[in-house]
């Protein structure tokens, strides 16, 4: 069963998030509440019909977002990158695709393409 937290957090952030990442850990201290997001292992557009290898993640990206009931709210982003078992290059998702495409809103696709580039 999910802890209740999960799905209160699930709540206040965009629905597409929670497309792509899982909801790993939610910690509030004397700082803020700190939000921690994992990328899903869901092929990148362009590659989904090639075999790919899941190689962790890259560094973990902290993003402050809009506060929460006067507290300070941080997204603790880990990206996911794979390695193309054909080629051995090692790829992640590419944002400003996602962005383009139907399932995101431009703003959370501009954020997203603002932070990672």
């Amino acid at each position: 069963m999910e802890p209740a937290y999960h799905i209160v957090v699930s709540l206040l952030l965009l629905e597409v998030i929670l497309e792509y990442f899982d909801l790993m850990n939610v910690e509030k201290d004397s700082s803020g509440l700190k939000i921690y997001l994992e990328e899903k292992n869901i092929a990148p557009s362009g590659y989904k019909d090639q075999p790919l290898e899941s190689k962790g993640f890259l560094p973990e990206t902290r993003i402050q977002d809009f506060p929460i009931r006067g507290q300070k709210v941080a997204l603790c982003i880990k990206r996911r990158r794979w390695k193309v078992l054909s080629s051995g290059e090692t790829v992640t998702r590419d944002w400003d695709l996602v962005h383009k495409g139907a399932r995101m809103t431009t703003e959370f696709g501009l954020f997203l393409k603002g932070v990672f580039g």
